[in-house]
């Protein structure tokens, strides 16, 4: 279980990234796409990557491993991929041998140029920088205006949730495990991890690719960082311009989708009103029903989904 205890002092201390960071986004990429999960949402995606992924780019993976819980300093929170590279080259020095331990024990490829890459040898450093290069440019760099759109509407969405519910409320949100004891904030599943703020603070940053439990990281200044799902992932984050606020929160096809459950509807009757499949329809609810805007029910084998309130209320608010 994720644990993290809160302070007085760190609840009124939680922030928003301001925007997402190049490296921590390719991370996120090459995780989810060695992961088997979400397949109706990242199944293409995964393929294309597959195909499109260089070679040269390949050593990231003895890293970068599916479940996330990976070496930090491939993940510095800067705002630009050279800043983000100058970095990770700043942190080489500071690699421990327990660091090295726990990389070459998950790593699926030889370990050799990992203990290389440790050892500060100059050719292992300038492999990773030519990797995490050309896996950008292949996998992140042609989706950022996308990536950027996920993470804006998650960022809008949740600054609502927090003003309207307050931040119990908008942690509580970011995954369907996640819940409060007290003051502590909990997300089950492995690994085990604990930590005390202490008053430090919180940094909250949607990824447009994980598709897992909340990962905490930590930063040199003491604070930490959340990295959590971002109410829209990059598969449907639509590339079409939005023509409003509601759609550039939600999605076109997700914000058509609950004016629509205003009246309570089953998901055939969706995918009939809005011309498109039944998977994109459960896609889409499913989504919608995470964030607390519509509520789904069984009657007999068909399933109904309505607004919430909360849900009623966004539509007000967006026109």
């Amino acid at each position: 279980m994720l644990r993290v205890h809160f302070t007085a002092e760190d609840l009124l201390n939680v922030t928003f990234a301001a925007e997402p960071s190049p490296l921590v986004e390719l991370s996120m990429a090459l995780i989810a796409w060695q992961r088997v999960d979400e397949q109706a949402v990242f199944g293409r995606w995964r393929s294309r990557v597959g195909r499109e992924l260089p070679d040269r780019a390949r050593p990231l993976l003895d890293l970068l491993r599916p479940d996330g819980d990976n070496p930090q300093f491939l993940e510095p929170l800067a705002p630009s991929l050279e800043e983000g590279l100058a970095a990770v080259r700043e942190a080489g020095p500071l690699l421990t041998a327990g660091q090295l331990h726990r990389a070459a024990a998950r790593a699926p490829g030889p370990a050799s140029w990992l203990r290389a890459l440790w050892g500060q040898d100059r050719e292992a450093w300038d492999l990773l920088d030519g990797a995490l290069r050309c896996a950008y440019e292949a996998v992140v760099a042609p989706q950022w205006p996308r990536i950027r759109q996920s993470f804006r509407a998650d960022v809008a969405w949740r600054t609502r949730l927090l003003a309207a519910h307050g931040i119990k409320a908008c942690l509580a949100g970011v995954h369907p495990a996640a819940a409060w004891s007290r003051t502590a904030f909990e997300v089950a599943g492995d690994p085990d991890y604990e930590v005390r703020l202490g008053g430090a603070g919180l940094v909250l940053m949607p990824s447009a690719f994980w598709t897992g439990r909340p990962l905490l990281a930590g930063l040199p200044d003491g604070s930490h960082v959340l990295h959590y799902p971002a109410l829209t992932p990059l598969p449907l984050a639509g590339p079409e311009r939005a023509l409003g606020a509601l759609d550039a929160l939600l999605g076109r096809t997700r914000a058509a989708v609950l004016h629509l459950l205003v009246e309570q509807r089953t998901t055939s009757e969706l995918a009939r009103d809005l011309g498109v499949s039944l998977p994109t329809v459960s896609e889409h609810t499913r989504t919608l029903r995470a964030a607390g805007l519509i509520t789904t029910e069984r009657d007999g084998k068909a399933v109904l989904h309505s607004a919430t309130g909360l849900g009623v209320d966004l539509l007000r608010s967006g026109g």
